[in-house]
């Protein structure tokens, strides 16, 4: 069951008159009720280089559509080697994501502790791969408003297995009435998934649509 919190007292930028830098806004903070009301926005947040909170629209936005999702026979074949649950291990997966080791790494304490605040409020969610001996290999987790799914973050670490949970998620979100899949950037890896950029007119656009959507059944508990 989704909670919502009180309202933020930040007002954020108009992202359709802003410039076209990635950056829209600075400052703020992380409670839950600033969190959702940028993702309503077409807003992420991320910290810039000098530690400031940095709330990010980029120009152009990467998203992956629900039926854009491109599965290879190999990673089908991957597909059936996992296990793979819905917020089972929340905690587990943002850890994962934000372990010390991983290359690129952005996510610190307070975006930790900012996230598993909105998980307990029935915002944020995790999709976990296991291992047949029952080890959590893989995952990703983001945040889930209406048929939109905001992608932070995921981690492997055996072949294939964050590549499995968005295969997991894409089809868990299949089951409701439409939306979209968002990944923020495309990396050559997104890309392979299926991963398309949007002007980001069209990306507000098409965000208004997944926000007029119910949460898809996988995300209702």
């Amino acid at each position: 069951m989704q909670r919502e919190p009180p309202p933020t007292p930040w007002v954020f930028p108009d992202v359709r008159t802003a410039p076209p830098d990635d950056v829209v806004a600075v400052g703020a903070d992380l409670e839950p009720g600033t969190l959702l009301a940028a993702y309503r926005r077409g807003i992420f947040p991320m910290h810039l280089e000098d530690g400031v909170l940095g709330w990010w629209s980029p120009e152009p936005r990467a998203v992956i559509p629900l039926a854009g999702l491109r599965v290879t026979r190999s990673l089908r074949r991957s597909v059936r080697r996992y296990s793979l649950t819905v917020d089972r291990a929340f905690e587990a997966v943002l850890a994962g994501c934000a372990s010390p080791d991983r290359q690129g790494r952005w996510i610190n304490e307070e975006i930790e502790v900012a996230y598993s605040r909105l998980h307990r409020l029935g915002w944020a969610h995790s999709v976990e791969a296991w291992s047949p001996a029952g080890d959590l290999v893989g995952g990703l987790y983001g945040v889930a408003i209406g048929g939109l799914f905001a992608g932070e973050s995921m981690f492997h670490r055996e072949r294939d297995a964050s590549k499995v949970a968005l295969v997991a998620l894409v089809d868990g979100m299949r089951e409701g009435s439409g939306g979209m899949v968002d990944v923020q950037w495309a990396t050559p890896h997104l890309r392979s998934l299926g991963a398309v950029e949007v002007p980001r007119i069209r990306y507000l656009d098409m965000l208004a649509d997944a926000l007029s959507y119910p949460l898809p059944p996988v995300f209702r508990c």
